[in-house]
């Protein structure tokens, strides 16, 4: 009998020929998806710098136009950051992405929204340098200059470490936040002490501290798109430095007197995981009284500044706003969704009027129930 050939090689050779183009052709097309993303991204992030640039030569050479092409600019970046999404989402769908390009796509969305965030903080330096150049006054220029450089490196580098999947740049532009932070403090102390000498007048010491607030945002928002690479790298996943922080806010209307007397007391608890703030629905300029009362009784008054609730940058971040007066209910007519709203409705010294023992007793009074609540709130947050 003759024996029958087999019929083993054909059919498996040009069967796995098919899977392995099929293969090849779907990582072409992976990769070719995530190339483009990659280069929406690294264009996002050169308008969002370019946008900061110009603010701090606007600053610099007090260019009113160049700060009103800033303005008008913002919706180069919100278009982008929608195309951005939806490419994201596109790729998802498409994809069907797993391990490492699922990664990507999920750190691709959320440093999308950070670089958003960037272009709205330009948008708003820029609108606050319109504010400032109505009435010209002297600022260290020098300094505000210096804080925007280190921000926008390690948005620059934030950017690359992303696009390049560059973990090690992205860990050492993280360690620079604290240079960022530091000259932040600085500044806004400075700008606290030229107010109190009478070197700055009101109108201009508010916008001032919400573009140094914005510019060290800027920072912020760096820090966030780098944790964020290193997840798209590593797959860890870091929490953000700064979490363990329990925010708490104290408002009124004016942030002129029951707000710092709050604050002051709040901070002189010297409690390392607290960040206590101050703020106020239509801020003044902070009492003399005020001021001589709590230096009376021994409280650091040099970071006492009024602040505008309005322009308050990360409010969603806060863990508990108390309202030290009933007007403040208007500007919260929901509850927080992320944190608790409490209101001690406590009578304002300044309302008082009379001769200066008079005014003494009104504010010893504010100052002995704001600790005592305080002091309550806080023996129940450790607890918890």
């Amino acid at each position: 009998m003759t024996p029958q050939p087999e019929k083993l090689d054909c059919q498996p050779v040009e069967e796995r020929g098919r899977v392995l183009d099929m293969a090849t052709h779907l990582e072409v097309s992976l990769q070719r998806d995530i190339e483009r993303i990659r280069n929406q991204v690294t264009e996002m992030g050169a308008l969002a710098e370019e946008a900061l640039q110009d603010c701090v030569k606007a600053m610099t050479t007090s260019d009113r136009q160049l700060a009103y092409a800033v303005i008008l600019r913002d919706q180069y970046i919100d278009e982008k950051e929608k195309e951005i999404d939806r490419l994201c989402l596109e790729f998802l769908v498409r994809q069907q992405p797993v391990g490492g390009p699922l990664r990507f796509a999920y750190s691709t969305i959320r440093i999308n929204l950070e670089l958003e965030r960037v272009g709205d903080y330009a948008e708003s330096i820029a609108r606050q340098l319109l504010k400032l150049s109505k009435n010209p006054v002297e600022y260290p220029k020098d300094q505000f200059t210096d804080l925007a450089n280190h921000s926008l490196q390690m948005l620059h580098d934030a950017t690359e470490a992303f696009v390049k999947q560059d973990a090690e740049l992205a860990r050492k532009t993280i360690e620079v936040e604290d240079a960022v932070d530091l000259r932040r403090n600085k500044l806004i102390k400075d700008l606290a002490n030229l107010y109190r000498e009478n070197k700055l007048p009101f109108e201009a010491l508010d916008p001032l501290n919400l573009i140094t607030r914005r510019f060290e945002r800027v920072a912020d928002q760096a820090r966030n798109m780098c944790m964020d690479t290193l997840y798209m790298c590593t797959g860890e996943y870091s929490k953000h430095r700064g979490a363990d922080a329990f925010r708490v806010l104290f408002v009124d209307e004016h942030d002129s007197s029951r707000t710092k007397i709050a604050d002051a007391i709040a901070a002189s608890l010297n409690l390392p995981k607290f960040v206590f703030t101050s703020a106020g629905l239509d801020p003044q300029p902070t009492a003399a009284e005020t001021i001589a009362f709590l230096k009376g009784k021994g409280h650091d008054t040099s970071h006492l500044v009024p602040r505008a609730l309005h322009q308050l940058p990360g409010l969603e971040h806060y863990h508990l706003i108390v309202a030290l007066s009933p007007a403040v209910k208007k500007a919260f007519p929901r509850r927080p969704r992320n944190g608790v709203y409490l209101e001690w409705t406590i009578k304002d010294p300044l309302e008082v009027t009379g001769d200066p023992m008079q005014v003494k007793t009104a504010h010893e009074e504010c100052y002995a129930t704001l600790k005592q609540h305080i002091d309550e709130i806080m023996q129940a947050i450790v607890k918890t």
